[in-house]
């Protein structure tokens, strides 16, 4: 049985899934090529997720979305499609539908190891793999990770690398989560993270995700200010930066905005004291103090005399 000439050779191991509870759906993927994010996985907000795998027949994930569009069923899904193709026997597939509900299919003639687990709202699988253990491990990964859907799926990614997964080793990865919202816009990705190409692309990967979350974090402490709980706001923003101290920009913008809702003493040097800990510790400090005037200057920082009371504070806190 030939394969189909718009096949590709794309050996990987993966994992769709939801998060009812948090409104989220999306994929993760590693393989031993380049750019797997590229072609997977595919996630449609409010719609669904699919992985089209091992031989990897391009057309499938559009052709699989346009069913889940239309009410289709996520098995009917994947049987239209594998009975509609001649080279289905080299093919894996993974469906997931926005109600949670998953089918998966692997072909007979995929390169062994291979396998796959359909679990409640997810599925893992994986071929060409060094061990038949890969896709347990996936699974009991996912199961028990603690964490945002974006860090369980990265669980299952690291427990498939930590059976030494790909027989052939690895290159690239990716992790993509979208609102369970058909209304939602790309922009509004709550992960979409590539590795290209690295000699460890999922430890890559989880510094992304890392870096991600400390950004939803970080998110969520000024939603907690604008609702005036700065209290919250300051417990939010301090395990943002602990957790990736890399970003310094946070700091920055939590400092800003701190001092320009709150606009109390002991507010002002908590922000002054976040400035110095986050941006204020490099070369680019003068820098920084600039950029504390330019954005009262085009109205970000929205109360006059912001600026100056922070700069004041710094300072003053000065050793």
């Amino acid at each position: 049985m030939p394969l189909p000439s718009y096949a590709q050779i794309h050996s990987t191991y993966s994992i769709v899934a939801i998060d009812h509870e948090a409104g989220c759906l999306g994929g993760a993927v590693q393989t031993h090529q380049m750019s797997v994010g590229a072609r997977i996985p595919v996630v449609e907000p409010g719609i669904g997720v699919v992985n089209s795998q091992s031989a990897m027949n391009q057309m499938f994930p559009d052709i699989a979305i346009t069913m889940l569009r239309q009410g289709v069923s996520v098995q009917k899904v994947v049987d239209a499609l594998i009975a509609s193709d001649e080279g289905a026997a080299y093919r894996q597939l993974a469906v997931l539908a926005s109600d949670g509900s998953v089918a998966a299919y692997s072909g007979e003639r995929c390169i062994r190891e291979f396998g796959h687990f359909v679990g409640e709202g997810y599925s893992v699988q994986a071929n060409m793999m060094t061990r038949t253990t890969v896709v347990d491990a996936m699974r009991a990964a996912f199961e028990s990770a603690p964490g945002d859907l974006a860090q369980r799926m990265l669980a299952a990614l690291q427990a498939a690398e930590a059976e030494a997964g790909d027989i052939r080793g690895m290159q690239s990865a990716c992790v993509r989560v979208m609102p369970n919202d058909a209304k939602a816009l790309p922009w509004q990705a709550l992960y979409d993270l590539r590795v290209d190409d690295h000699p460890h692309p999922v430890e890559e990967l989880a510094r992304l995700v890392r870096m991600r979350h400390a950004q939803h974090t970080d998110q969520a402490g000024h939603r907690a200010l604008r609702d005036g709980q700065v209290s919250e706001a300051l417990d939010a923003w301090s395990a943002a930066r602990k957790e990736a101290p890399e970003l310094e920009e946070l700091g920055f913008w939590q400092a800003a905005a701190l001092a320009d809702r709150n606009p109390k003493a002991d507010s002002i040097a908590i922000a002054a004291a976040i400035l110095r800990e986050s941006v204020l510790q490099d070369e680019l400090a003068e820098q920084w103090i600039d950029l504390i005037r330019r954005i009262e200057e085009n109205g970000m920082l929205e109360r006059e005399g912001a600026a100056d009371e922070l700069i004041a504070a710094i300072a003053k806190s000065t050793p």
